[in-house]
């Protein structure tokens, strides 16, 4: 499987293309910023990108949707609750002092449990709200890694400060979506370094 990360935008957002290698399909998983980065990349493989997949509404990982869904076609996806977010998210960036766009409305919503396939890979949705209502994590059971998002770090969780957060909440998602997942799964998270299920689960002072 095609699995590249990109730092992308003004704050560093861990962009994601993956594809399969036989049949060249793709998706984009958090298009945070630099656009033509995120296009070039997945053109270097030769993918086809079908979907854009935003894993929560959040300005810094929507910039690039419009630029990326509109190059290749694709569609658009983010969880109902997040969805909203989406055509303020240029104000909003602003309001910190940083350049950020607006993202199309969505093609279709995430849902807990739900499949996506690319080739012949597969991934499913777990909805773990906290960060915000609609945050979603990607798994990759063949290939034991998930995209965690802002929902979990390296050592750490996502903030909870932010309008649709909640602390208890995202515990409670960490705690029955992720940590219920095998110890040597690697975690991707939307800002700085892997880590493994494993590692969190012994050693997140949040835990």
């Amino acid at each position: 499987m095609i699995f590249e990360i990109l730092v992308v935008g003004p704050l560093a957002v861990n962009c994601f293309i993956l594809g399969c290698e036989d049949t060249h399909e793709g998706v984009v998983v958090d298009a945070g910023g630099d656009a033509d980065r995120v296009i070039a990349a997945a053109e270097r493989y030769n993918l086809k990108i079908g979907q854009v997949i935003t894993t929560h509404g959040h300005f810094d990982h929507v910039g690039a949707n419009q630029a990326v869904v509109e190059h290749f076609g694709a569609r658009l996806l983010i969880h109902a609750a997040d969805a909203p977010m989406l055509e303020r998210a240029g104000d909003i960036a602003r309001t910190y002092g940083l350049q950020g766009n607006n993202s199309p409305q969505p093609d279709m919503f995430l849902a807990d449990g739900m499949e996506i396939g690319f080739g012949t890979h597969r991934m499913r949705v777990l909805h773990t709200p906290g960060h915000t209502q609609g945050g979603c994590c990607l798994y990759l059971e063949a290939e034991k890694k998930i995209i965690t998002g802002d929902t979990l770090f390296a050592d750490s969780i996502g903030r909870t400060d932010l309008p649709g957060g909640s602390h208890e909440q995202l515990l409670e998602s960490i705690r029955g979506k992720l940590f219920t997942l095998p110890d040597d799964v690697t975690a991707y998270p939307g800002h700085g370094p892997e880590t493994t299920i494993g590692h969190e689960k012994l050693h997140n002072p949040y835990f």
